[in-house]
């Protein structure tokens, strides 16, 4: 465990050798245009932009991210500019836009980045119907992903030529897979980290897609001085794919190395964690103690609680059904139990997740029409982005579900361990990337199986409260143990040593 003094140690000592520029798709800064009016900075949303926050109060470094919205265009000069300080308080980083023509930026997007690539890696096909790889997504692919992925390169390189020193080059996740190539060409003397927060499937899946395409991310993310992933498995699964796709590698599965073009790429695990002092100091602030207040009103004799993006992944479904199965099995808990569930719109303008939506709420109609009464409702939804009144929620829970299919990480699960004030039972999935952390406090369960979930949940229900005592301490432990601070100084550490 490393604490936030010796992160900034670590860090003013990197630092001081080389500079950092930090590169994700979605920036720390988003410029809103309100009523066509001059553009407002608001903070930016997201993983990378929580994890690199506290950095960002802390040292000065360049963040190359995407232009979202005509405001971030305005203040970038539709990219002609340099970059800009940030005009958020306490920020010392400079920002800098990459602006793309919106065709291009749409086909890298919204037709190879979320319905191909992000499906692919969350195993959300099915394959006897979809995908079908058509021209639309070998264009995507040579018209947006790649010119995409060139014009952040174009921006990394660019900042670079106005340093003394070749940089510390930090890209994050599956927008931007090519970078690594990209940046290695323009500047070969940079230290370059990838780290990607979604799974990676085996080589089996990746033959889905056409091979030149897999075989491309995978060569250039072998230009990667050091690549991170969220678990073991990710790892095991990256080097057997690239064994799979790229003949010339040579792949040391004891070291977790990958040499190519004369270069040797560590292969590392760094899980995500969260800001534990950041999220408690949000769970007590007035605006998350009066949703507190008012969300105890929903809350039954033992209360049910989810917070998720309303994704396929997340598997929302099968847990309201588990619920159901509950209530039908167990009909005793009718009445006494509630279910709040806290989702999130996601990506809306995707058909998938627009139709998974749709089930969503159709399932939560039909389970309060069947089994609820005038006095007693079973699920409480919430849809909206809320992130104080969902942690609040947070506070309340007796059991949090976390049943998702699969995916790179869950903080949900680890926020609800600092926050959770009534030693809360958390029922996790063992496909989701946070289960090697949390098993020891948790109770595991098969994403599919609607029977298991169901006991589960009601093994957590009635469970001792030493047992329900004990687990959470164990959670709480590790969590604080393993915080944002840990995750930062773990790559920190690795990148000292490539210096």
């Amino acid at each position: 465990m490393a604490d936030s003094a010796e992160l900034n140690e670590l860090c003013t000592a990197v630092f001081a050798k080389r500079s950092l520029i930090l590169v994700s798709n979605r920036g720390p800064v988003e410029h809103q245009m309100p009523g066509g009016g001059r553009p407002e900075a608001r903070r930016g949303s997201g993983s990378v932009v929580t994890a690199f926050s506290s950095l960002a109060q802390k040292f000065e470094f360049t963040w190359v991210a995407s232009a979202m919205g005509e405001g971030d265009r305005v203040v970038s000069d539709n990219g002609r500019g340099p970059h800009l300080r940030s005009p958020l308080p306490g920020h010392q980083i400079d920002l800098r836009y990459v602006v793309t023509p919106r065709r291009v930026y749409h086909k890298y997007y919204n037709i190879l980045c979320n319905p191909l690539l992000w499906f692919l890696q969350h195993y959300m096909w099915n394959p006897p119907y979809n995908p079908n790889v058509d021209a639309a997504v070998h264009d995507a692919w040579e018209g947006g992903y790649i010119p995409v992925n060139q014009a952040f390169a174009n921006a990394v390189i660019d900042e670079a030529r106005a340093l003394e020193q070749a940089p510390i080059v930090i890209g994050h996740d599956y927008h931007l897979y090519l970078l690594p190539e990209f940046v290695r060409q323009g500047v070969p003397e940079a230290v370059i980290q990838h780290f990607i927060h979604i799974p990676w499937p085996t080589p089996q899946y990746w033959h889905m897609i056409p091979d030149y395409i897999t075989r491309r991310i995978c060569e250039s993310l072998c230009a990667t001085d050091l690549l991170g992933f969220q678990t073991i498995g990710d790892v095991r699964c990256f080097l057997d794919t690239v064994d799979e796709f790229v003949p010339d590698a040579a792949v040391d599965r004891n070291n977790h190395t990958v040499a190519l073009n004369g270069r040797t790429t560590s292969v590392k695990v760094y899980p995500i964690s969260i800001n534990v002092e950041e999220v408690r100091r949000i769970a007590n602030t007035p605006r998350a103690l009066d949703y507190e207040a008012r969300l105890s009103a929903d809350t039954g004799e033992a209360t049910i609680v989810r917070i998720d993006r309303a994704e396929p992944n997340k598997n929302i479904v099968r847990g309201f059904r588990a619920y159901e199965l509950m209530l039908t099995r167990y009909p005793e808990l009718k009445g006494k139990v509630k279910f709040l569930a806290f989702l999130v719109p996601s990506r809306t303008h995707i058909r998938q997740y627009q139709r998974y939506m749709d089930e969503i709420q159709q399932v939560i109609q039909q389970i309060n029409n069947n089994h609820g009464t005038e006095d007693w409702q079973p699920i409480v939804p919430f849809i909206e982005n809320n992130y104080t009144q969902a942690v609040a929620g947070m506070k309340l829970y007796d059991v949090l579900l976390v049943n998702t299919i699969i995916e790179g990480m869950n903080l949900v699960a680890k926020e609800g361990a600092v926050v959770n004030s009534r030693d809360g039972v958390l029922v996790l999935s063992h496909s989701s990337g946070v289960y090697q952390q949390l098993a020891d406090g948790a109770l595991s369960v098969s994403p599919t199986d609607i029977e298991g979930t169901m006991e589960a949940l009601h093994q957590a229900i009635t469970m001792s409260p030493d047992d329900r005592k004990d687990r959470a301490a164990r959670m709480l432990e590790s969590v604080c143990r393993e915080d944002i601070n840990h995750w930062l100084y773990q790559q920190m550490k690795d990148i000292s040593t490539v210096l």
